[in-house]
């Protein structure tokens, strides 16, 4: 019998209580020798259950002065002692007791892979309509949709990504080449493992951004890299049905973006800069986002498809808003004494 290699379970968290039981539950549930999970909860200062749910799952307990989870994930990386780091958000669950071994699959074949992520959001009928939404678009930032970089199956497009990518089909998974100089999708959250070894080599900063480690390497060693987009799905409970959720999150994505913009080794803005007049198009315009609702509920019918273009309004007039205050010197800051997930 083959020995299965270790994997760190790396979970940043900050008043997760309400999502953290099912989120490790899964994890605890996986068909995967016990000793060989290790979970690692980087926490922010939470006031609410969240250690008390993370120790009844056996779970180390690292504190997280810096609160961002991004910051928790570097932690976690410096702490980890597998051969693999599976980065997982509190409100994740993985949707059955195989998903480990599916993802651990490719690496173990292809050395040259340095992680490996799953292809798709899992859609769930009796999700939150936020949840099927992202699920259904392949994303949870429409922006991502629109310029092309989103990284999971799309509904519309019948594809994981829209960026022209070099991409090599497997039975179970797919082989992408990352190349230097070319847009890259958002891989590297909500169910992405790497190999420990190149995190570990690659990560000089207190903050692990997703996508950041993937084109510092790429660029500085102008070589491509490899990675598995393998065909399996992950649960992102992100909003559940929740506006007001929605709205936070993204308010928070880009106030984050800015406020961290010093440590970031991608940025999106400089690197995109068709990709956000696209999206300013597309939502100001609101047909082109009613159209891309109708075509989708014809492909596949959920009416969480017309939560489309008020998600284009919300995260437009959002990321415009926290732009300007950036430019005319305000910088944007966020209190997070009172997060919860």
């Amino acid at each position: 019998m083959t020995l299965k290699p270790k994997v760190s379970f790396i979970i940043p968290t900050l008043n997760a209580a309400e999502v953290l039981n099912a989120c490790l539950k899964s994890i605890r549930c996986q068909n995967y020798p016990k000793n060989n999970i290790d979970i690692i909860i980087i926490d922010g200062g939470s006031t609410d259950n969240t250690l008390i749910i993370a120790k009844k799952y056996q779970a180390k307990i690292i504190n997280n002065p810096l609160k961002t989870a991004e910051a928790g994930k570097a932690i976690g990386v410096k702490n980890a002692s597998g051969q693999y780091i599976a980065l997982i958000d509190s409100d994740n669950i993985l949707p059955d007791k195989n998903w480990l071994n599916k993802m651990i699959h490719p690496l173990s074949k292809d050395n040259s892979l340095i992680g490996s992520e799953p292809w798709k959001f899992t859609y769930r009928k009796d999700g939150g309509f936020i949840e099927r939404y992202s699920a259904l678009l392949g994303a949870n930032d429409p922006y991502t949709y629109t310029s092309g970089v989103y990284d999971r199956y799309n509904y519309l497009t019948s594809k994981w990504t829209g960026l022209n990518l070099n991409i090599v089909n497997y039975p179970n998974y797919q082989k992408v080449k990352l190349e230097p100089g070319l847009l890259l999708p958002t891989i590297g959250a909500n169910g992405t493992i790497f190999r420990t070894e190149f995190l570990k080599i690659n990560l000089n900063s207190d903050y692990l951004f997703d996508i950041d480690i993937i084109s510092q390497v790429v660029n500085v060693s102008n070589k491509p890299l490899y990675f598995a987009k393998v065909k399996v799905g992950i649960i992102h409970t992100f909003c559940e049905s929740s506006i007001k959720k929605f709205i936070r999150k993204q308010k928070r994505r880009l106030t984050d973006y800015y406020n961290f913009l010093p440590y970031r080794q991608y940025n999106w803005s400089a690197n995109n800069k068709t990709g956000i007049a696209k999206f300013s198009i597309y939502t100001l315009l609101i047909v082109p986002s009613i159209f891309d609702s109708i075509r989708g509920y014809i492909k596949k019918p959920d009416p969480a498809w017309f939560f489309h273009p008020l998600a284009c309004i919300i995260s437009f007039f959002l990321y415009a808003s926290i732009t300007l205050r950036f430019l005319l010197g305000l910088n944007p800051s966020l209190n997070r004494l009172n997060w919860k997930q």
